[in-house]
């Protein structure tokens, strides 16, 4: 999160890209990508890597690469592709125009197989080959992060509808035509490319499993119990019946290729899980930063979700808001403030309440009430920075919603502290570790050894296993691992 200490919260560029309707099959017999949406693709993509993480550094990318490389050859668009692994925990894969092709660490770490990998990526050639994207009416790529500021600037109703979750990178939705055009494009891919065609239902599956998952550790708020990918690419039986049916159709056995599934599995081992210790930690309602050595925790029925440049935060009744960090450069508190505020309310009406200035667990603070008039009404936010060590500064900003909610702001205004050294030791990066299980090994055996909460749940969702499924000596799992100190 927001680890190099610039002010972030009015940076974020707006790129609106106006879509066109086209209701006519698309012609993917002579694919090629067009000149404006290669310049559009080459021109989000820096911006896109620096608001999600940028590129994993890890020796995965370069298989990620690699394998799409060898799809987009058989889908007819070779060397036309950039596919791009980002440092992202949560499930996701999205293309965009200029065939930008991104993939999450966190999707990677729920497949197991390269074919099922290869099934997800050939789904977003798919979109690219149907053009998917230029053919949806009043759509829109906008990044998630500075919604204050891009509200403000276009006047839209988002103050009231912020989006809580930076994961989802994109508003583009698919229709149900469109996401079976792109499976039916997708699997003359993987046909193509030598790969099972029983696995894109595998992947399905495996989406599946990640959203009973999330339900079963994060409750039972719909939005927070689905994958990233599911929600812009909606995920249904029907949908992987279908799958199933087009895997039938194709003629091909249902058999799992060993070398796909171990040359992937190889490709895996030592990659990164969950939170990038950079980005700090999301741990439930808390927060910790083992590098800026902050934290604080939000309070009931609020939600938390990590993202390079911010913290956003979802509370109830319609509470939205973000955490970030900057530089003093030099300026007071006070002065930081009204600085922010002016990036904020731009030249929108506006009116600042009194600061109320304090100090929070040892912390210098300031509270400052914005009432804010947009063109779709008038938002209250609420601000509060402290000032941290070697001229950080740290803030919240927090619309209030439907229901003023000043108990809770001003618990989790409250609750900013700094963290000890015993504290800082527990927050460690964790990794994915592909081991063989030995003879007499179960599934409680090996999640025991594992380092996460909800071990046993985690083990058979990561591992595509049902419950009482045994595990065969010398069968490959993958298990999350503390990286040694």
């Amino acid at each position: 999160m927001f680890h190099r200490t610039y002010l972030r919260v009015a940076a974020a560029s707006l790129a609106l890209l106006a879509l066109t309707s086209c209701n006519s099959a698309p012609d993917t017999s002579n694919p090629a990508i067009e000149d404006n949406d290669k310049a559009l693709g080459a021109e989000q993509h820096p911006q896109l890597l620096a608001e999600f993480g940028g590129a994993y550094p890890g020796p995965q990318s370069a298989y990620v690469a690699q394998l799409g490389d060898g799809l987009a050859q058989k889908a007819g668009l070779g060397g036309q592709c950039q596919f791009t692994l980002v440092n992202s925990d949560v499930v996701n894969a999205f293309a965009v125009p200029g065939c930008y092709i991104y993939v999450t660490r966190g999707l990677l770490s729920i497949v197991n197989s390269e074919a099922e990998l290869a099934s997800v990526m050939s789904h977003e050639l798919g979109h690219i080959l149907a053009n998917h994207s230029g053919r949806q009416q009043n759509r829109s790529l906008i990044g998630q992060l500075s919604v204050f500021a891009i509200a403000l600037i276009t006047g839209s109703d988002r103050l009231t509808q912020m989006a809580g979750k930076a994961a989802t990178f994109f508003t583009l939705r698919y229709s149900r035509s469109q996401e079976y055009e792109a499976d039916d494009l997708g699997l003359k891919t993987m046909i193509a490319a030598g790969y099972d065609p029983y696995e894109e239902a595998e992947m399905l599956s495996a989406l599946s499993r990640q959203e009973r998952f999330l339900a079963l550790t994060r409750g039972s708020d719909p939005a927070r119990s689905m994958p990233e990918w599911a929600r812009t690419h909606p995920l249904t039986d029907n949908r992987i019946k279908r799958a199933v049916r087009a895997a039938e159709a194709t003629g091909d056995s249902n058999g799992t290729d060993k070398e796909f599934a171990d040359r992937y599995l190889n490709a895996l081992d030592g990659m990164l899980f969950g939170d990038d210790p950079e980005q700090g930690f999301v741990i439930g309602r808390r927060f910790a930063h083992p590098i800026m050595r902050i934290g604080f925790e939000a309070p009931e029925g609020f939600t938390l979700t990590n993202s390079p440049q911010a913290i956003l935060l979802e509370g109830p009744d319609g509470i939205r808001g973000e955490f970030g960090g900057g530089a003093a450069r030099g300026l007071s508190l006070a002065s930081y403030v009204e600085a922010l505020i002016a990036q904020i309310v731009k030249q929108s009406p506006a009116k600042v309440g009194p600061a109320r200035a304090g100090v929070v667990n040892g912390i210098e603070t300031i509270v400052v009430p914005v009432s804010v008039t947009a063109q779709q009404g008038t938002a209250e936010l609420r601000i509060a920075a402290y000032a941290g060590a070697d001229g950080a500064v740290y803030h919240f900003i927090i619309a209030q919603g439907s229901k003023p909610a000043p108990q809770a702001l001003d618990a989790l205004f409250a609750s900013f502290h700094l963290l000890d050294d015993a504290q800082v030791r527990t927050l460690r990066a964790r990794v994915i570790d592909v081991s063989t299980a030995a003879s007499g090994a179960t599934v409680e055996s090996e999640a025991r050894t594992m380092a996460s909460d909800n071990r046993v749940a985690q083990f058979l969702m990561l591992n595509a296993l049902e419950p009482g499924q045994p595990l065969d000596p010398g069968q490959r799992v993958k298990l999350i691992r503390y990286v040694a100190e």
